[in-house]
């Protein structure tokens, strides 16, 4: 495993999207959405995936410089139509829409079409929560949960994310798939050659495998709950948005590169002052986060709040470097050489 420091993995992202002609506002929401994310140990949703989004922005499918389109349809409800931006683009993008208005509505709702892969959308959703705000975000994605009972998928994974403020520097964070693991992660194993843990993936038949060779969907998380989560954000980014939905998604590695994906994705953000004041809700917060982190533990382990591993882990990144798998540095080595874009790694 190598490690880069996550300040050189800034600027190497900066300089690649720069150099095959993102505009500004997508350099810097599609840099520290992959960059946060792997520093944050998501490493499914991090920088491994760069090498996709560079030939998807050259070949056609997401666009480098979007003309975005927005209509407030009403006084605190939005939608913006992404022009097939980068999805960390139009997230942030929908993000900034939906505080301007919470700040004077109360609460801001942003639905946006002709979206692109958005990553983890803790990515948007602190952004929301770093300023004050509770945030909601969640994307529909291809069809790749197993539906209850059934045999195929037709949700995608899904993911909700929920984040919030409180008096110490990093916000609360909920964010999670409706399946069990994320298909990146498939993808990583794959990649690795190491078997998946039980029960996390099927086979074409519906079967419950470990071989990530063999895995062509997600087990939902929770079981029929899992994959009614899913149903609940289709509806949201899929259906509201006007977008396709269930196995009419193109899929994000299968479908061609040089065809748009036109996803949808859903954003809310609210004012916490809305019934006791904001510092009332950030003392509040603190001290439920206090008491979940000294709750009687298990032996060698502690009570944590959503976010919190990935709080512990930024720390020891940011610190150490970000460790790259193998595939993901030859990746990089092989863009670094192809754009002449110097990359170091840690000694």
């Amino acid at each position: 495993m190598n490690l880069i420091s996550y300040n050189e993995l800034i600027e190497f992202h900066r300089e690649i999207l720069r150099t095959i002609g993102l505009d500004k506002h997508s350099i810097e929401s599609v840099t520290i959405g992959l960059c946060e994310t792997s520093l944050r140990g998501v490493d499914s949703h991090g920088v491994r995936l760069l090498p996709h989004y560079v030939n998807s922005a050259l070949s056609g499918r997401k666009n480098p410089k979007p003309e975005y389109k927005i209509d407030k349809t009403f006084p605190s409800i939005a939608h913006l139509d992404a022009d097939n931006a980068f999805g960390h683009a139009a997230g942030m993008k929908a993000v900034d829409i939906a505080m301007d208005m919470a700040e004077t509505q109360g609460i801001g709702v942003v639905a946006v079409s002709n979206s692109s892969h958005p990553g983890a959308m803790a990515s948007m959703a602190l952004k929301a929560a770093r300023k004050g705000y509770a945030a909601f975000a969640f994307t529909h994605a291809d069809a790749l949960v197993l539906s209850h009972n059934g045999t195929r998928p037709y949700f995608g994974t899904n993911p909700i994310c929920f984040a919030v403020p409180r008096e110490e520097e990093e916000p609360y964070c909920l964010d999670m798939s409706s399946s069990i693991i994320p298909w990146n992660r498939v993808l990583m194993r794959k990649n690795s050659k190491e078997p998946l843990q039980e029960e996390v993936a099927a086979d074409s038949k519906g079967v419950l495998t470990t071989n990530p060779d063999d895995a062509v969907c997600l087990m939902p998380t929770g079981g029929y709950k899992g994959f009614g989560i899913a149903s609940m954000v289709e509806i949201l980014c899929g259906i509201y948005t006007g977008m396709q939905f269930g196995r009419a998604i193109p899929a994000m590695y299968k479908a061609p590169i040089d065809q748009p994906r036109h996803l949808g994705q859903f954003y809310m953000v609210i004012r916490v002052d809305g019934v006791i004041d904001a510092n009332s809700f950030l003392l509040k917060m603190q001290e439920m986060t206090n008491e979940v982190r000294v709750e009687p533990a298990i032996d060698g382990e502690q009570v944590m709040l959503p976010g919190d591993p990935e709080i512990h882990t930024a720390e020891k990144r940011m610190r150490d470097g970000v460790p790259l798998d193998d595939a993901t540095v030859e990746a990089f080595i092989k863009i670094s050489k192809e754009y002449d874009i110097p990359l170091k790694f840690n000694e």
